[in-house]
């Protein structure tokens, strides 16, 4: 088998027949590379001229690259509890970043441990406090790009993030399957600090002569015509655009450290992948790569995440499946898939039934099955109001490829796009006598999966 990268070692096509046979000797291992703010469009892969990601690209290249990923709520701890659970917020209760309220045996790490396996977590967490003896290797750290260490010296976050998971690779046992969820806090801001993304200094010549392009639609036209109670000084996303993007040199400094940010991350996950195939188990694992959320790159005049826009809710997802057949390697797939599906699918790979609790579907039939299946051609989207200290209203949408319909719940406000014809969802047909039957059909197709999601 023609292998594209210097670190893969596929044997996939062996490992198949084994397990087709009974033989193979334990279930799949499992590795979760789960990004921060990064959006489905910051990869040289999927087209972006100026981001420098080799290793995720090589990923990619010998695996499935899924092109319309999407969270069901674009916001970093919540989107989190719903990897884990497989559950809309409205299901796993976590509305506010806290702590999700399903029982941890119905997480994929619980039922992966519960089954034998071997569980870590490195990094981010954000659910509330760290459940340390819910893993075998747990480490949950996040929130500074620089974190202090014991003899004085500072270690940036992604190298803990990096040696970390090195240590778990190095020290777990041998005669278990093992799942490690490496969950990055870059290229996630420091919130806070003046200069919001921190790289390593050794990174700093990266894009240094590079002009990085502003999106078409980051204009105060833009901005303005977004509903009142988004398009005001007050908003979270307006004040975080002013931290980022209210100059052109601040848009271009912000904007190659969080690209070095993301080089940053992806030279760790070629590191990690480098360390399996070292030991002669990479071809036995199934890599996942994705983030938590989109994000707002100053299109709207808005920084972050939060709301319905492609941009807030679209996120990167390359799977690399030793199932997986040569004739899928390299090649997209368009249908959507959500965070939602990702804990049914791990569970799936390692032989393990899903609890009826997710809410979720297991993807792999998308590229192993003969025949794809059917699958989802919409899904509910929703995010809770934050007023504690911030203002960030309420926000949901019914969300399909070709249309687009926004509530936000606080003000009984409807939108409605056509993201075929507007994909920067800047010309609401909400009034349009044209498309009235339309939005009559979408609100009430809205509110039967509102009420599917609880």
């Amino acid at each position: 088998m023609k292998h594209l990268s210097k670190w893969f070692c596929l044997g996939g096509l062996l490992w198949c027949s084994l397990a087709l046979a009974g033989e193979a000797e334990q279930p799949m291992n499992i590795l979760v590379l789960l990004a921060d703010d990064w959006r489905f469009d910051s990869l040289h892969c999927a087209g972006n001229p100026v981001v420098q990601t080799p290793n995720v690209d090589r990923l990619a290249a010998e695996g499935l690259r899924f092109t319309h990923a999407c969270v069901t709520t674009p916001i970093c701890g919540v989107s989190r509890a719903s990897i884990f659970t497989g559950q809309w917020m409205s299901r796993h209760g976590n509305e506010r970043m806290q702590m999700f309220k399903t029982p941890w045996a119905e997480t994929y790490p619980g039922l992966l441990r519960a089954h034998g396996y071997y569980v870590g977590h490195v990094g981010k967490w954000h659910n509330g406090p760290f459940p340390a003896a819910n893993f075998d290797f747990g480490r949950a750290y996040s929130g500074h790009h620089w974190i202090p260490q014991a003899d004085g010296t500072k270690i940036h976050v992604t190298q803990k993030n990096e040696k970390d998971a090195l240590e778990f690779l190095r020290t777990r046992p041998k005669d278990k399957p093992f799942c490690l969820t490496l969950a990055f806090f870059a290229p996630h801001a420091e919130d806070g600090n003046p200069l919001q993304y921190l790289p390593q200094p050794q990174s700093m010549e990266l894009y240094r002569d590079v002009k990085i392009p502003v999106p078409v639609n980051a204009t105060d036209e833009s901005f303005h015509r977004l509903p009142e109670f988004v398009a005001n000084e007050t908003n979270e996303s307006r004040i975080r655009w002013h931290w980022r993007f209210d100059t052109p040199e601040k848009f271009q400094t912000m904007m190659k450290n969080y690209y070095r940010l993301i080089t940053e991350v992806d030279a760790t996950c070629g590191r990690v992948l480098s360390e399996l195939k070292a030991q002669g188990v990479l071809d036995h694992t199934l890599v996942i790569f994705t983030g938590d959320n989109g994000y707002f790159h100053a299109e709207h005049g808005l920084a972050d995440k939060w709301y319905p826009h492609q941009e807030s809710i679209r996120v990167p997802m390359i799977v690399w499946d030793p199932r997986m057949s040569k004739s899928e390697q390299g090649t997209t797939n368009d249908e959507f898939v959500l965070n939602v599906d990702i804990a049914p699918t791990i569970l799936s790979a390692a032989g393990i039934p899903a609890p009826k609790t997710m809410q979720g579907q297991n993807f792999a039939p998308l590229y192993l099955a003969a025949k794809a299946p059917a699958w989802r051609t919409e899904f509910f989207e929703e995010h809770a109001a934050s007023t504690k200290g911030v203002f960030i209203p309420a926000s949901e949408a019914l969300v399909r490829k070709d249309w687009k319909y926004f509530y936000w719940p606080d003000y009984q406000r409807e939108q409605l796009f056509n993201v075929i014809a507007d994909p920067h969802e800047e010309n609401d047909l909400v009034k349009d006598p044209a498309q009235q039957s339309r939005l009559a059909e979408m609100r009430q197709r809205f509110n039967e999966l509102k009420a599917a999601a609880r």
